[in-house]
């Protein structure tokens, strides 16, 4: 799709459909009023109706308006004026993306010059108008024999909103596409089947996005190369597998090469059974999920080089499959991670963290500012925080703060946990440096502690998306979070 910025009077603007937020009560915009008038009333006559009464995210199709030169006239409902905050706004845009997604129009207008939300400025509001037109048109049919029809629209225009220049508008909308592109890339990694998302795949996916932007490079280390570094926490975890694991380091330069790093590292079990502590076979398909901080990591660096951010950031993948077999890793078992520390696995469903605390000890060469890791860790976020939260823990306060303030930013949010030195105990074993679980209590801030072990010298922090990377049920599939967090937090860091 193409963005693009149109003025001059509203019921003039030539365009398939035209986007309009109605406020509840019968109350206008200035837009809205405009139009009224130029249709004869027809949106008050609505009002009057009882039909369309302005609610948060109605929708209501005027076709063929007289007196406009758009075909078609979509209301919005945006809810009470005082009320519309960035919240109640990207509910709104959402709905309108989404009915408007269904229609056969090419061109689509968003008159929203005088409809900002109370906490957000115009820039804002045109980078989320294209985010969530980006997410409303992904459709996933990559494998099945009958393919999705293809969305109508090939272009996208918005009236100026607030007090904000073109420059900076053009600016919101370029992001907000790159944005919701990688999140839907994100989403297109998560739901594909573990038989074709393997850790080879993911890698050739990283390898891909190299070629695709200048500003990338790529770097796959095999399990005879994780083997002389020692990473033997990481190649116990597909042990089991006939895929072979991959560490993927992908290497965004916008900055000058002494500049220090942001580095991120995800999780990429691209198929989780649970090893020899086999899950139970109710819902296992939903473990192809369990790759979607790696989903997270590799749409983010592409993001981050399509904008060209003038950073360095470093995205790496912990890729491995967790199978049952007789070369599996058991329940006892004791491996040596990269670090030199010893551990002992109580629990081969634990895998995640094994595998990203030798990527975190081999983000250390990096010399970063700061270590974030992205990870659908553990089913106690799930029970503690639904769906709605990224869980939060650090071993920096002003590194968590801030990734707090994005997450309210791009309204992918995120809660904090403590991480304090009492849980540690709870990782102690007699047979190694460290057990793989804490038992059945505090599981989200066990899992954590244990990587905490193994960020001692970094500002580091950990996401546990477990509850926020995939929905389950008839609306089934990733979500793509949280890409938009990272890239607020990227998007806002210096060199």
């Amino acid at each position: 799709m193409k963005y693009a910025i149109k003025g001059g009077s509203i019921e003039k603007l030539s365009c398939d459909c035209l986007i309009i937020p109605i406020w509840s009560k019968g109350a206008l915009s200035n837009e809205a009023k405009s139009l009224d008038v130029a249709t004869g009333k027809a949106i008050s006559k609505l009002m009057k109706s009882g039909d369309f009464a302005g609610k948060l995210a109605q929708t209501s199709l005027l076709y063929d308006p007289e007196g406009v030169a758009a075909k078609r006239i979509l209301l919005i409902g945006a809810g009470e004026r005082k009320k519309f905050h960035a919240h109640s706004c990207a509910k709104a845009l959402k709905g309108a993306a989404k009915a408007v997604s269904k229609l056969q129009a090419a061109r689509v207008h968003f008159a929203l010059s005088d409809t900002l939300p109370t906490d957000r400025d115009g820039v804002w509001l045109a980078t989320r108008v294209a985010q969530e037109m980006e997410d409303a048109c992904y459709k996933y049919d990559t494998t099945k024999s009958k393919k999705a029809k293809a969305v109508a629209i090939r272009a996208v225009s918005i009236s100026i909103p607030g007090k904000t220049t073109r420059k900076q508008v053009d600016a919101g909308l370029a992001t907000g596409a790159a944005i919701g592109k990688a999140i839907n890339r994100a989403k297109q990694l998560g739901n594909l089947p573990g038989n074709v998302c393997t850790p080879t795949f993911l890698a050739n996916e990283a390898q891909t996005l190299a070629t695709r932007h200048k500003s990338l490079s790529t770097k796959v280390l095999t399990e005879k190369q994780m083997a002389r570094l020692g990473m033997g926490s990481l190649l116990s975890v597909g042990a089991g597998s006939d895929q072979e694991s991959k560490l993927i380091i992908i290497e965004h330069k916008g900055a000058k090469a002494d500049s220090k790093p942001y580095v991120l590292v995800g999780k990429g079990i691209t198929f989780d059974t649970g090893g020899i502590s086999l899950k139970p076979g109710s819902a296992m398909d939903e473990m192809k999920f369990d790759m979607c901080g790696a989903a997270s990591v590799v749409a983010t660096m592409g993001c981050v080089a399509e904008l060209n951010l003038p950073i360095n950031v470093i995205g790496m993948v912990a890729a491995a499959e967790n199978m049952p077999s007789g070369r599996a890793t058991k329940p006892g078992d004791i491996v040596t991670s990269m670090s030199g520390k010893t551990i002992e696995i109580l629990n081969t469903d634990a895998e995640g963290r094994l595998v990203l605390c030798d990527a975190l000890t081999y983000a250390e060469r990096f010399k970063p500012r700061t270590i974030i890791d992205i990870a659908t860790l553990t089913g106690a976020a799930v029970a503690t925080f639904g769906a709605h939260a990224n869980v939060l823990l650090s071993n920096n306060d002003q590194l968590a703060e801030t990734l707090l303030d994005c997450g309210e930013e791009s309204l992918d949010r995120a809660w904090q946990l403590p991480l304090w030195d009492e849980y540690q105990s709870l990782l102690n074993s007699n047979f190694a440096d460290i057990a793989n679980i804490g038992g059945p209590r505090a599981g989200t801030i066990t899992a954590a502690c244990f990587l905490s072990r193994f960020t001692e010298k970094q500002k580091w922090a950990h996401l546990d998306i477990a509850g926020s990377a995939w929905h389950s049920g008839a609306q089934k599939g990733a979500t793509g979070r949280p890409v938009g967090l990272l890239m607020q937090y990227l998007n806002t860091q210096k060199p």
